[in-house]
């Protein structure tokens, strides 16, 4: 299951209460560039307007510059295929104004390309810290090991 492109501050910025899979929809240039792991989720987030969920800001630049239509926009809303159970709690939970829907990951599985997004909570200033004070000392005792 290759993984396409990642959002790695999501696990430093965000503490994470639940994930879901979902699948995007694509036009087959944005597929191809997709495979050539061209994407970026910087900066991308999830809402649901009106029973549909949609990832917004995500970059998708196009695979053949010279080949792509005029009006393509890489930055163009793209809607998530989720089922209507799960547009329903993310839509009860995005209602909670300190709970934030972001893309963590784009794999492929069976052929298909799946995004992995979480419903997350914004850490605090201090959270950060103890976490990059964790990762530290995990850091060192494996460099301990390591030696031995």
């Amino acid at each position: 299951m290759p993984h396409y492109a990642e959002n790695r501050k999501v696990y430093f910025n965000y503490e994470i209460l639940e994930k879901y899979e979902a699948g995007i929809e694509l036009l087959g240039v944005e597929v191809k560039s997709i495979r050539g792991g061209k994407m970026s989720l910087e900066g991308a987030f999830v809402t649901v307007r009106g029973g549909e969920t949609y990832l917004i800001n995500s970059n998708i630049p196009p695979y053949q510059v010279k080949n792509t239509p005029k009006d393509y926009d890489p930055l163009r809303n793209r809607k998530l295929l989720l089922t209507k159970k799960e547009i329903f709690e993310l839509a009860g939970s995005e209602k909670n104004k300190s709970l934030t829907i972001v893309p963590i990951s784009v794999y492929n599985k069976n052929r298909k390309i799946k995004i992995e997004i979480a419903l997350v909570k914004g850490k605090k200033k201090y959270d950060k810290r103890e976490t990059l004070k964790k990762r530290d000392t995990l850091r060192e005792i494996r460099r301990e090991y390591k030696e031995r």
